[in-house]
């Protein structure tokens, strides 16, 4: 059984994104590029929304080859482009998935669900959500994520998206807390409950 890990950027007051939905608002820093590597190094699928996969698709293709950052970027931008990706959007085509369309398949809402839950059944390495907070909010309410793992930064931002679109009390289970390399980021490890 593969694990469906969520992993995500947060403010020390619980937001995801800064007013307006600025995401550059968050307190970001090279351990977070690297924990992400890690994370990436591990998944055999990359889940995600709309939204998040078109971030990714606009900004990383053009990273691989760029000498001017940071080599685990570079990593990042080459390891996004190879692993098997799955969107979740009632609005995109595959049409609107290059430069990724080799290895991304777009899932519509209805039937996500017992895709995901395919998904776990079968073979391969970890199933990774960055960002996505409607559709991992959606996963987690419906027992289908395993862990959370959520870099908290230090940084409050006072208003913004929260973390998380839950409407109710979800219980998890503290698995580790860490601090990310010689950042200011800190790891909370969650293990989430099943349905």
């Amino acid at each position: 059984m593969r694990k469906l890990i969520v992993a995500n950027l947060v403010s020390l007051d619980g937001y995801v994104e800064g007013p307006g939905r600025d995401v550059l608002a968050l307190p970001f820093d090279d351990a977070f590029d690297d924990y992400n590597a890690e994370r990436l190094r591990a998944a055999g699928t990359l889940l995600l929304g709309r939204v998040t996969y078109e971030m990714l698709k606009d900004y990383w293709p053009q990273v691989a080859d760029d000498p001017a950052v940071r080599p685990v970027l570079r990593e990042i931008s080459r390891l996004n482009g190879a692993v098997e990706k799955v969107v979740v959007s009632d609005s995109l085509t595959p049409e609107q998935t290059a430069p990724w369309h080799h290895n991304t398949r777009v899932v519509k809402r209805p039937a996500a669900l017992e895709e995901v839950a395919a998904l776990k059944a079968g073979p391969g390495g970890d199933i990774l959500v960055f960002g996505s907070r409607t559709l991992w909010t959606a996963l987690l309410a419906a027992g289908l994520v395993d862990e959370l793992h959520l870099m908290v930064g230090s940084a409050f931002l006072g208003a913004g998206t929260p973390v998380s679109a839950t409407t109710g009390r979800v219980p998890l289970r503290l698995l580790e807390v860490r601090r990310l390399g010689q950042g200011e980021l800190a790891l909370l490890r969650y293990a989430a409950p099943l349905a």
